[in-house]
């Protein structure tokens, strides 16, 4: 991967796998990750779609892919960044466990590229406000972003 966007972080997922099932932790207080507590959420993608683009302004993101596997994409648009204009791909999911952890203001957006339903599940720092969402949205397809959703083959 090229340069990683500032203030992205990675944390691998570790799994433990006995005769009665799996664990794995995702996230905890001693990792140093989640400043505060909002919300924590499940969304899902059809094999294929793309759910794209959107940032929050005050939000942070924590996003772990418990089924299927999701294409995580980033676009760091924020003036002064170090890493402005940089994208980032992360593939992630049942074959690549982690915790993906997006700052305010970097666009992101996903595509599920397993055959079955991807389920991210995402821990947030703020609660998710009904009257005045912090949430802001670019067309996944047509907009400023230089990111193709198309899958790569060769």
């Amino acid at each position: 991967m090229s340069q990683m966007i500032h203030d992205v972080q990675i944390k691998r997922l570790k799994v433990i796998p006995d005769e009665r099932g799996r664990l794995m932790e995702m996230l905890r207080a001693d990792d140093g990750l989640l400043e505060k507590f909002g919300q924590v959420y499940m969304t899902t993608a059809y094999p294929g779609v793309v759910k794209a683009w959107h940032y929050h302004k005050k939000q942070w993101d924590h996003f772990v892919c418990v089924r299927g596997m999701m294409k995580v994409v980033l676009f760091d648009s924020r003036e002064g960044s170090p890493t402005q204009g940089k994208v980032n791909e992360f593939f992630m999911g049942e074959y690549n466990p982690m915790l993906l952890q997006i700052p305010p203001l970097v666009y992101h957006g996903f595509k599920c590229i397993s055959d079955c339903e991807a389920i991210v599940i995402n821990t947030v720092t703020e609660l998710y406000d009904y009257d005045d969402p912090d949430e802001f949205r670019a067309d996944p397809h047509d907009s400023d972003i230089p990111y193709d959703w198309a899958r790569k083959d060769g």
